[in-house]
């Protein structure tokens, strides 16, 4: 029997529990799943706030429940579309299908022969990264929107006055 491995990529700055839901539901599909961290190189940034080590931690300890392996990989930004999804393959184990839903990611997915399923979006209108990240600027209630090992990982590396810190430097930030 051959493996069914799914690739779902995303920046997770944090990973929240749009995430989370999305990654339960690509479980049903399939028997692994391997989640690139984009933009693997930033950090320190109003829209990066986060490494990839520290997401790493945050996706790993969250998918610790899932009833299916799962790798979390970090993938560094090329800036060159057209050999993006090779890029991945190279750091990435081996995968069968990709899950996006990015019309650029699905476009070059799919330009590699690489099928790729789009997925429903789970409380979009609440899980957004960066009104997540916003809330724990202003000192919101960010921690409704993350699962718990998230919290821990934002709490042990002193998450909340890092991004705080950085949205006062502003120019730094590109976004």
């Amino acid at each position: 029997m051959t493996t069914r491995r799914g690739f779902f990529v995303g920046r997770f700055q944090p990973f929240h529990d749009g995430h989370r839901q999305l990654t339960e539901h690509i479980a049903e599909e399939v028997d692994e799943l391997v989640v690139g961290i984009g933009s693997a190189g930033d950090s320190h940034t109003v829209h990066n706030p986060f490494t990839a080590g520290e997401r790493i931690m945050m996706i790993t300890k969250t998918l610790e429940s899932l009833p299916i392996t799962s790798y979390a990989v970090p993938i560094e930004d090329l800036n060159r579309n057209s050999v993006w999804v090779s890029h991945i393959e190279s750091m990435a184990p081996r995968f069968d299908i990709a899950y996006s839903n990015n019309p650029l990611v699905v476009r070059l997915f799919q330009e590699a022969d690489i099928p790729v399923r789009q997925t429903k979006l789970f409380d979009r209108s609440d899980l957004k990264g960066s009104e997540i990240r916003e809330q724990m600027i202003d000192g919101e209630d960010w921690e409704q929107h993350v699962p718990e090992a998230v919290i821990e990982v934002i709490d042990e590396i002193d998450g909340i006055e890092r991004i705080q810190s950085v949205s006062q430097v502003g120019s730094i930030d590109p976004d």
